[in-house]
């Protein structure tokens, strides 16, 4: 019995239904294009990925305001440390009974002079720590040590 005598909803896919052809989709193409790889979006982004800005320093000295988590990713990369500081539910009251999300706290520096504190709330905890890590990253300011 081949598959067109039969009833049902069209066989293999000749024109009816959604299908799973490579149609347009939700998002997920794009080509191949690496993971990794960083865009600015802001002017300080391309004046650091073109070396222009060679130390952290300078955006401190200067105070530019850093919009863009891949900056501090750039000169600290390898030595920055981060711990969750602490993980707390807050509840929503809702018409069907409460909403829980969840409050990540996280401090991140490098020992040697910079540290950033990043606050973020979602629906689940990983989504909260990534966003709170990003939210550290972003709040990053150096510190003065010793006398002076």
């Amino acid at each position: 019995m081949s598959e067109e005598n039969r009833g049902g909803f069209g066989g293999r896919g000749r024109g009816r239904g959604r299908g799973r052809g490579r149609g347009r989709g939700r998002g997920g193409g794009g080509g191949g294009r690496e993971e990794n790889s960083w865009n600015p979006v802001t002017k300080l982004g391309r004046l650091v990925k073109e070396g222009k800005i060679d130390s952290i320093e300078k955006i401190f000295l200067y105070s530019l305001p850093v919009k863009e988590a891949e900056i501090i990713d750039f000169f600290l990369k390898d030595k920055l440390k981060e711990e969750v500081m602490k993980i707390m539910p807050v509840q929503k009251q809702s018409s069907a009974g409460q909403r829980t999300r969840f409050k990540a706290f996280v401090a991140l520096g490098d020992n040697d002079g910079h540290i950033g504190l990043g606050v973020k709330c979602a629906s689940e905890v990983a989504t909260a720590i990534r966003g709170a890590v990003t939210a550290a990253k972003l709040n990053v300011a150096p510190v003065r040590r010793g006398y002076w």
